[in-house]
């Protein structure tokens, strides 16, 4: 069966009369179910789509945004949800009526979506190609071979280096930014009529987040799809969105024009979330940047390399190696924030958990002036208290079996510095000190926000009392309102506790109010690193630059026509072996401002 004869079947053409929207919402209620009888998560929604329009639904976790594009798509988790009451009409077609076999033939088909998580989203016992492929295949009439060809045009479309290659990876094999550009690459694959972004750039780099909203655009110029864009990032908000929606509570409390919205927002919620927005030179919060002290580093890293072999043919020898980490350098010192920046698979992370003793290395580590290659076992236990992560997913980082109050006290636990009546109170001071209710100790995982799940992985991170803490993308997951009390919270306990902060983020303007000390990574290297105002006034390498260029602007008036690109195929860590890669020198430009020559 043709696309067409699939529409055909299903009674979805678009509305042709000029004018008529695509999607008309009226009077959407979501009713849930509970012990305590049924609630509404969403309340009397209306709204209108037109053809070619950018829609944006912002608000903050919790307030119903989520839940609408699921009624729309069809997929709200019944029988706990449903809708109660309105209508969701696509065209002659009421969507919140519309059995589950017509449904299926629309859905990602005329009506797709990009969901935020795409690890939950992805099969992860399929390859990446084969689930694109039979995509593809159950809404076209396309042969396996053109659907194959099809499916590797999306992944280049995307910016994913090797597509052909890629099509044989499984999705836990790729980058968590890798994985939401093979979402976003399905979608778009069929060319829908409506395409639903549930925070698709997220968990992006700030570049790859620009070419993806300027494959969103090519989509709208080309054929007229209209996008609905769920975000809690209010820069891309003011690039992207024709009209604003803000939603508290389940409610709509405001809606207009983007421009109108950002200019004079007509509710003070509205107003609180403009203003919690990190903006690159606004320096909210900002303090002057501490130029390097003379104190003893808390830890220095010198020459460090990762690598991993990649087995193949019959034998199963070292055909290739991936260079994710080669000869980097740098130190922090007590009471100083470093912040390691660059793009997915720049080797950030990689860092991060060779510092922690997570993964083998080679070069020099040392943790208050202790070699870490030359410890024993019962000295490397002591030295990695001095050194303790905050994840990017919280929910992942908490054992949802285990009550919060416990997670907390673990580490205490586990290195014998407390017994457990003394952990009790020392767990209690704990959630004190990153703004929880003590009560909370006997709650689960669960029953926490976003926001409050990463207090309390602050919280167990600073049982031990730690000298340096590797944020790894620790806020960018957050609501701007939660990020910024985040962000906040963070600084306060560094100026009472001293505590250093290695912290990695793709998110420039975050990273330009909190750093003292940048440090920018490309393909496993230090490509520029100074004082934080010596690299955001004056980034002097092409990388840092584009890092910066394309951090998307709070502001409709200072919108972009267009999103800068990146020429060629994206460079690959992954070469044969025997094949090094080139190192960088680094040259000093100015009190101590250094960039790749």
């Amino acid at each position: 069966m043709s696309t067409g004869e699939i529409n055909r079947a299903a009674g979805a053409s678009a509305p042709a009369a000029a004018g008529k929207p695509v999607l008309d919402v009226s009077g959407l209620t979501i009713s849930v179910r509970g012990e305590d009888g049924a609630r509404d998560v969403v309340r009397d929604l209306s709204f209108t789509l037109a053809r070619g329009e950018t829609l944006c639904i912002a608000g903050e976790s919790g307030s119903g945004k989520s839940m609408t594009s699921l009624a729309i798509m069809g997929l709200l988790p019944q029988p706990a949800a449903y809708v109660s009451a309105g209508s969701i009409l696509f065209g002659d077609l009421d969507l919140a009526r519309l059995e589950e076999g017509r449904m299926r033939r629309i859905r990602g088909n005329r009506v797709a979506m990009i969901f935020q998580e795409p690890m939950t989203s992805l099969n992860p016992v399929l390859s990446i190609g084969r689930q694109l492929v039979e995509a593809i295949e159950t809404h076209t009439a396309l042969s396996r071979s053109q659907a194959r060809e099809k499916a590797i045009e999306a992944l280049r479309a995307v910016r994913i280096s090797e597509a052909e290659t890629r099509m044989k990876q499984f999705p836990h094999e790729l980058s968590g930014g890798m994985r939401q550009r093979v979402m976003i690459a399905m979608a778009l694959a069929l060319d829908p009529d409506i395409l639903i972004a549930d925070e698709p750039t997220t968990a992006l780099d700030v570049t790859v987040q620009g070419e993806v909203l300027e494959l969103l655009r090519d989509l709208q110029r080309s054929r007229g799809t209209s996008i609905i864009l769920i975000t809690h990032d209010m820069g891309v908000v003011a690039e992207m969105a024709d009209r604003v929606i803000v939603m508290r509570d389940g409610a709509m409390i405001e809606n207009g024009r983007t421009e109108k919205i950002f200019k004079a927002p007509a509710t003070e919620y509205t107003t609180a979330l403009l203003a919690a927005v990190p903006r690159i030179g606004g320096g909210s919060g900002r303090q002057e940047s501490r130029p390097p002290g003379s104190a003893e580093p808390v830890a220095s890293v010198s020459d460090l390399q990762v690598r991993f072999d990649l087995r193949g043919g019959l034998l199963g020898r070292v055909q290739r190696r991936v260079h994710a980490v080669e000869g980097v350098s740098f130190s922090i010192r007590p009471n100083e924030t470093l912040a390691l920046v660059g793009e997915s698979g720049c080797g950030k992370s990689t860092t991060a958990k060779a510092l922690a003793g997570l993964i083998p290395y080679a070069g020099d580590i040392r943790v208050g002036g202790r070699d870490l290659a030359g410890l024993g076992k019962d000295e490397r236990k002591a030295v990695r208290r001095e050194v303790q992560m905050v994840f990017q997913d919280p929910f992942a980082s908490l054992d949802p079996r285990m009550r919060v109050g416990d997670l907390v006290a673990e580490p205490l636990i586990i290195h014998k510095i407390a017994t457990r009546r003394e952990c009790r109170d020392r767990v209690a001071a704990l959630f004190e000190r990153v703004g929880l209710p003590a009560d909370g100790m006997e709650r689960y995982p669960h029953e926490f926000s976003g926001g409050q799940r990463q207090r309390i992985c602050i919280a167990r991170a600073l049982a031990l009392r730690p000298r340096l803490v590797i944020a790894d993308e620790s806020v960018s997951a957050l609501d701007v309102s939660v990020q910024a009390r985040v962000l906040e919270l963070l600084r306060e306990l560094q100026q009472d506790l001293g505590v250093a902060y290695l912290f990695i983020s793709h998110d420039m303007a975050v990273v330009e109010n909190i750093s003292d000390r940048v440090a920018v990574m490309y393909l496993g290297q230090i490509v520029e690193t100074g004082t934080r105002d010596q690299v955001f006034s004056n980034p002097a390498h092409p990388y840092t630059q584009r890092l910066i260029d394309a951090v998307p602007i709070p502001d409709p008036a200072r919108r972009r026509a267009r999103f800068s690109r990146m020429d060629g195929e994206i460079p690959s860590p992954t070469r044969a072996v025997g094949d090094e890669p080139q190192r960088v020198v680094l040259r000093d430009i100015g009190g101590g401002h250094l960039v790749a020559a």
